[in-house]
């Protein structure tokens, strides 16, 4: 047997209908956030990587090249700290591979990576690129549009993790 634990909100909750990509603003608010959030991710990633494919560099390559850019980290704090964005638990240690035979990483003795001459040039280079797709991507969004549709997808990220339960 199958028991559903509901939650109750203060909040009326529109009705849900099924995904339309054609909906008029009228009827936005009934349209399913997973449809839409999905396909805002795929575009934008599509467009992220395809872009950085003509570079020869992967969007997990850029996250790595960022985060170590910021203060050296260990192979386990990348790893870590990237964990939640990755396809899977092992793409981020294998990009530390990748970045480290292409000479873009070095590992101290200690095990802290950091980014080389080459890693600090190719970030360069990549991040004048994703500056510019930002830019393409944001085309009619106002600063405060962005903000404010962050604050809902944080919002609603956290209502989902917290009302997420095993069925009993």
């Amino acid at each position: 047997m199958i028991r559903m634990t509901t939650t109750t909100s203060t909040a009326t909750a529109t009705p849900q209908h099924s995904a339309d990509p054609r909906a008029a603003d009228a009827d936005l608010a009934s349209q399913p956030v997973a449809y839409w959030t999905g396909v805002a991710s795929n575009a934008v990633k599509n467009l992220l990587r395809d872009s950085m494919a003509r570079y020869d560099v992967t969007q997990p390559q850029w996250w790595v090249l960022n985060r170590v850019a910021g203060a050296p980290a260990t192979r386990d704090e990348v790893v870590a700290g990237l964990a939640e964005v990755a396809d899977n638990p092992y793409d981020i240690s294998r990009v530390v591979d990748q970045l480290l035979h292409r000479g873009w990483l070095v590992a101290s003795d200690a095990g802290h990576l950091s980014l080389t001459e080459a890693g600090h040039a190719g970030r360069a280079e990549i991040k004048t690129l994703v500056t510019s797709l930002r830019a393409q991507v944001h085309e009619g969004v106002t600063d405060e549009e962005y903000v404010a549709a962050l604050k809902v997808l944080r919002r609603m990220t956290a209502n989902a993790r917290q009302t997420s339960q095993p069925w009993h």
